[in-house]
């Protein structure tokens, strides 16, 4: 069916007051405007049919809301347009199209009819001249925002910008811009109903230029899309054309190869969340490098580092005492105290199940067992075990690692040991951490405070990786000969176990179960056709070797198994029994004698006790007096501490020269001269001061003291001992000395209960109080008892 077109011929000159009403949702028809709808209700297609039947005028009223139909006044605004239909059109559907003319605003009075549709009392709303001027100017410049606005907006023809030139007063321009602008229904609508022109300008000012920020920004938002799309689009030209290039030199399929092969192992890698951002971030910027570029190796290099820590690795504990038992007891003979250390944090572990727990450090001196401990303990737990040596360490970069801004740049020890470990919770051993040094490279013994804090290692920042690495897991040990060279800051963080030399007893004990078939196996030789007498390896531990640990007895046991590999090599023997005939006969004469007697034999001369940072060790005091002032000269490179004790010493004897049945003035005359030799050796420390005493009194009474005596305490001037410390690596060096009596201070009776037993039954221990306990002990005799008692006068 074909639609059916019917042209009406408006007649302007009549419009009357009683006019019906066409309502109309979501559109607002303006006067001066030529506005095609649809109509599809059966009352507007028959009110539109009546009204083009009768060549007569409508009226355009706007619904209140869009959901419902206008049955009342109360459906439809009030102010509406008189309007003239020009055309009409009548689809196949049923529906109306028809081209509308408005002519002029109107105010409903009344609705009058309802049925079959709405009829009302209308009155014409005329416009309200303003002020010429001001009109002018908000016409001018509404039209001006028209103009830019319709540059750009697509859907505005170019010609309204003509249409709105040629505007006959500043009405029509308002109606004709409020028409073509797409603006929301009730904004219109308030156009509609102002009737001032001045108004209606200005309102329409605000909103032209409300709609042209918003399109200005819409144009740059745009812009900025067109430009990246641009760029994106350049930089993928200039990558093919790499690509290409890339593919004649032979680099590329290799290049994304890498690059692939690193995504594959980040992806399976399951870093932490930071780590691998990082990781992420330097693959992209590798993927836009050339190989030939610098920085291309450095970056590759990085993130191999990361790929290659143990971020997630980890072994599983074995907490069980009574293995851990075992094995110590295997690796170490006695030690009873640190081995029960160990089982003590073990069964904490336990029940916690976390092995978190304090920084151990063993501090003792070389050769005392300090490493294998660590070695035992990750062997007893199943954990892997790594060591690092931070002696003579004066660079700060050696623990945290340089920067990446440095040629060669590498991570820092810590890191590097945890690579190799491929765990994150080894037995991590720290040896000699009181050797550390600092200079203008930096201080790592700072460093390490966080490294050995459990409350800070948990993110510890490598200066290479500079990513957070978790340090908690892992059991730390640090070893140390001596305390004093360890910062405080960094003792404090550590739990301090001291291991001290080993007796005569304990060395045979380790030389028979550990050294012996050790050599035998490492020389090979067979353990039934050599075999080692018990005199044989107490001539070694006395004879050639003195020391604290067993380093060197170790190695003579080595020198003597090279003896018998040779002889049964040449085929002189098929076995061998090393006794102590063979010992001399291959080791030559004894290397250390006890030669207490022959130091000690004349007067002025004490032996003293003293600690060195490889153990104990014995000291000859020596005096002589010459000629002179009364002056004190001390040789023997002695610290300010033991130059002190010096003097108070001799204080002490000048002011008991009446009971040590001397003249008031024997020294008077004389200068003092005490000398400690090993001069080459630096000493220092105030244990030394009853030592000093006593040879100034032997020195005094010319009476040689007892060879068999040593003795250790600090003196004050009037005549106490004071405690003093080390005292097991002292007693221990007297005992390898052969001396058999040990004079030191009451107050450090408790310390007697570290001694090995066997030790406490084969020596005396003279406990003094005061130098008269010293002389007693040290110048046997009925005369010495009445010199003793003279002093305690």
């Amino acid at each position: 069916m074909n639609a059916v077109e019917e042209t009406v011929s408006p007649d302007e000159d009549a419009v009357a007051e009683v006019l019906p009403i066409l309502p109309l949702k979501e559109t607002v028809v303006f006067p001066d405007s030529m506005t095609p709808l649809a109509v599809g209700q059966e009352r507007s297609i028959q009110l539109v049919d009546e009204a083009v039947a009768n060549d007569s005028t409508i009226v355009l009223i706007t619904t209140r809301t869009a959901k419902e139909e206008a049955q009342s006044a109360e459906d439809i605004y009030s102010v509406g347009t008189a309007a003239l239909i020009h055309k009409m059109i009548r689809v196949p559907d049923g529906t109306l199209r028809i081209l509308v003319q408005g002519v002029r605003r109107v105010h409903l009075d009344r609705v009058v009819q309802t049925e079959p549709y709405l009829v009302g009392d209308f009155t014409d709303l005329p416009d309200v001249e303003g002020p010429e001027k001001e009109v002018d100017a908000l016409a001018r410049n509404v039209e001006a925002l028209f103009s830019r606005i319709i540059g750009l907006v697509p859907y505005l023809p170019d010609e309204l910008e003509l249409a709105a030139a040629n505007a006959e007063d500043p009405s029509t321009l308002a109606n004709l811009i409020a028409t073509t602008m797409r603006l929301k229904t009730p904004e219109k609508q308030e156009l509609l109903e102002e009737a001032s022109i001045e108004a209606r300008l200005r309102k329409l000012t605000v909103i032209l230029n409300r709609e042209l920020e918003v399109l200005e920004l819409g144009t740059k938002i745009q812009s900025q899309v067109q430009s990246e799309m641009e760029h994106s689009q350049r930089e993928y030209f200039l990558r093919q054309q790499l690509k290409a290039i890339q593919d004649e030199l032979g680099e590329g399929d290799e290049q994304q190869a890498e690059i692939a092969e690193l995504r594959g192992q980040i992806e399976e890698a399951h870093l932490p969340e930071e780590a691998d951002r990082a990781a992420r971030r330097e693959l992209d910027r590798l993927a836009k490098l050339p190989p030939a570029a610098a920085e291309y190796g450095v970056i590759r290099g990085y993130l191999e580092w990361i790929l290659s820590l143990p971020w997630n690795e980890t072994t599983e504990d074995n907490l069980d005492l009574e293995h851990a038992r075992t094995v110590l007891d295997e690796d170490h003979y006695d030690l009873e105290k640190v081995k029960e250390r160990i089982i003590e944090q073990l069964a904490v572990s336990k029940l916690k199940q976390d092995l978190a727990g304090p920084i151990l450090c063993f501090v003792g001196p070389p050769g005392v067992g300090k490493t294998s401990l660590g070695q035992s303990i990750a062997r007893s737990l199943g954990r892997k075990f790594v060591r690092i040596s931070v002696g003579g360490v004066r660079d700060e970069a050696e623990i945290r690692g340089h920067r990446r801004t440095y040629i060669g740049a590498l991570p820092g020890t810590i890191i590097r040991a945890l690579r190799d470990a491929g765990s994150k919770n080894p037995v991590f051993m720290i040896d000699e951490i009181d050797k550390m040094g600092a200079d203008w490279r930096g201080d790592p013994s700072s460093s390490m405070l966080e490294v050995l804090d459990p409350a800070q290692n948990s993110s510890f920042r490598d200066h290479y990786l500079d990513l957070p690495f978790d340090l908690s897991k892992v059991l730390f040990i640090c070893t140390a000969n001596q305390l004093e060279t360890i910062p405080l800051p960094l003792q404090d963080r550590m739990e301090i176990i001291r291991l001290s030399g080993y007796t005569e007893e304990e060395k045979l004990g380790i030389a028979k179960r550990y050294l012996v078939p050790k050599q035998i196996e490492a020389h090979g030789l067979d353990s039934a056709a050599v075999k080692f007498t018990d005199n044989a390896l107490r001539s070694l531990i006395a004879e050639y070797t003195r020391e604290a640990g067993v380093r060197n007895l170790d190695r003579e046991i080595a020198a003597l198994c090279r003896k018998v590999a040779a002889e049964i090599a040449s085929g002189k023997r098929k076995s061998a029994r090393v006794d102590e005939r063979r010992v001399r006969a291959w080791l030559g004469r004894p290397r250390f004698r006890h030669e207490i007697r022959k130091r000690t034999s004349d007067p002025g001369v004490a032996t003293g006790l003293a600690v060195t940072p490889v153990g104990g060790d014995i000291l000859f005091i020596e005096a002589t007096a010459v000629p002179g002032e009364g002056r004190l000269i001390v040789t023997g490179q002695l610290g300010d501490v033991m130059r002190e004790s010096a003097q108070a010493a001799l204080s002490w004897v000048r002011g008991h020269t009446r009971d040590l049945g001397l003249e008031e003035d024997w020294f008077e005359h004389k200068d003092v001269h005490i000398h400690v030799p090993a001069g080459a050796v630096p000493k220092d420390g105030p244990s030394a001061g009853i030592a000093m005493a006593t040879a100034l009194a032997s020195l005094a009474m010319g009476r040689p003291v007892s060879e068999e005596v040593a003795m250790t305490g600090e003196i004050t001037l009037t005549g106490q001992v004071l405690p003093i410390g080390g005292l097991r690596d002292k007693v221990l060096a007297a005992e390898r000395a052969g001396i058999k009596t040990v004079i030191l201070p009451k107050e450090n009776e408790g310390d007697l209960d570290d001694l090995p037993r066997d030790v406490r039954k084969e020596m005396t221990f003279v406990l003094a109080d005061h130098v008269d306990d010293v002389m007693e002990a040290a110048f046997p005799g009925a005369d010495v008892l009445e010199f003793s008692s003279a002093i305690r006068g």
